[in-house]
């Protein structure tokens, strides 16, 4: 069948009840059972080598079974005759990918853009916002590689300026920020020129979790007194919390969150999404010409205002389509899971981490021991030992971990879902041999 037909033939009407139809009848559900709890169990859903300690999966997760087999089955089926399944699935499952997204994120489906990754996703928010020249965006000195060159790219095309404050002092303050000071930093930063706030929720850094609700109610406390065209926009990067915390995004605060979800959330490998408020749609412009509705407008078969927003955001193009279809079977597994489990687990490894490196006295711990203000990374030093010269002590001692990407690196922990607490025991006395 030919897009056009497709297209004329349906009259968008599948959405995102006709996707769910397409799953569950041609591919069927690929979930498996696991007692609450049992993490043992989840850790046996993984290929992951047994010759190593992992705790470093956040940069990139191994594919657990679910998505490991849902991955195969839509690529056996594109080998075996890619125009068909292709034509039978285009104009119908992102819908459903996107409601999987809704059931474990919060908020609607039609509020949820389909990327490749999170740095694809920041892109795309900053270069579609609606900023004029002399209008700024605020950021923060603690935000990733991503934020910054996709904030700069912007500045330099329109000439919106983009200013930088520090939400606390690195390295001297981190481990004793409070949401106080952040809170305030943030209020005092604010101008009558920003048009955009741009937040990490989770500083990959630091292991800081800053807190985006008590930040938001800044915001909103400022917008009060704007008009409507002058309102603060607020964007988060949420990469680093997202599958980690049991929160629900459209209750946060922001405008926009975007992350990949091929990280703590065990996702495909180059997929990622985006929430966006009706407010922060509204106030943002199409980057990448969609495939789905938005190509229906073009043909003259629908209305623009007929399209969701997450549609005519969604860019299209052809992707890895095996990867992206397979994205609810992750989400369904967290779901599955218990988020509140998920969260309350990664802390208790997290806190046991922070409280053996705290107790070295040849070890500098950077990352918060509140859970309110940390997550699932781990930051600190070694007296003596370069943080490189520590990533390959571990590593020849069966342990990968990973060393901070930034001009002010830190060795840094991960501890997530597939470790217990022997591993994390023996990757603390092994920190503690290098004293």
């Amino acid at each position: 069948m030919l897009r056009r037909e497709f297209l004329g033939g349906t009259g968008l009407a599948l959405g995102a009840l006709g996707a769910t139809a397409v799953l569950s009848q041609e591919t069927g559900a690929n979930t498996v059972a696991i007692a609450p709890g049992d993490w043992k169990a989840l850790r046996d859903l993984f290929p992951l080598t047994r010759d190593y300690i992992q705790l470093s999966t956040f940069l990139l997760a191994s594919h657990p079974a679910p998505v490991a087999g849902a991955i195969e089955r839509h690529r056996r089926a594109l080998d075996e005759n890619p125009a068909d399944y292709w034509h039978e699935h285009f104009m119908t499952i992102d819908g459903e990918i996107s409601a999987a997204a809704a059931r474990y994120m919060g908020g609607r489906g039609d509020q949820i853009a389909l990327t490749d990754s999170t740095t694809m996703g920041l892109a795309m928010v900053y270069s579609g916002l609606k900023l004029k020249p002399g209008e700024e965006v605020l950021q923060t000195t603690h935000d990733h590689y991503s934020t910054d060159m996709s904030l700069a790219h912007r500045a330099e095309r329109t000439g919106a300026s983009v200013r930088r404050i520090p939400l606390y002092e690195d390295p001297e303050g981190i481990a004793d920020v409070k949401i106080e000071q952040v809170v305030d930093r943030l209020r005092a930063g604010i101008s009558e020129k920003t048009r955009v706030v741009a937040v990490t929720w989770v500083h990959s850094s630091t292991g800081v979790k800053l807190p985006i609700r008590a930040m938001a109610d800044v915001i909103a406390s400022v917008n009060e007194n704007r008009a409507e065209d002058k309102r603060v926009i607020f964007c988060v990067d949420g990469v680093h919390g997202f599958g980690v915390e049991d929160e629900d995004v459209s209750q946060l605060g922001c405008d926009f969150f975007v992350a990949g979800t091929h990280k703590w959330i065990f996702g495909p490998r180059g997929t990622g999404v985006i929430w966006g408020s009706d407010r922060g749609w509204a106030n943002s412009h199409p980057v990448i010409p969609g495939f789905g509705g938005s190509y229906g407008v073009w043909l003259g078969e629908v209305g623009g205002d007929k399209i969701p927003a997450g549609d005519h955001m969604t860019p299209g193009g052809f992707h890895s389509f095996e990867h992206r279809w397979a994205l609810p079977e992750a989400f369904e597994l967290h779901l599955q899971l218990g988020k509140a489990r998920v969260q309350s687990r990664i802390h208790q490894l997290n806190t046991q981490t922070k409280e053996g490196l705290a107790a070295m006295p040849h070890v500098t711990l950077y990352t918060p021991m509140s859970t309110e203000l940390s997550s699932g990374l781990v930051c600190f030093d070694v007296a003596g030992v370069p943080q490189v010269e520590v990533v390959k002590r571990m590593h020849e001692k069966g342990i990968i971990m990973s060393s901070t990407p930034y001009r002010q690196s830190y060795a840094r922990f991960a501890p997530s879902l597939i470790n217990n607490e022997q591993e994390i025991e023996r990757a603390l006395a092994e920190i503690r041999a290098m004293a």
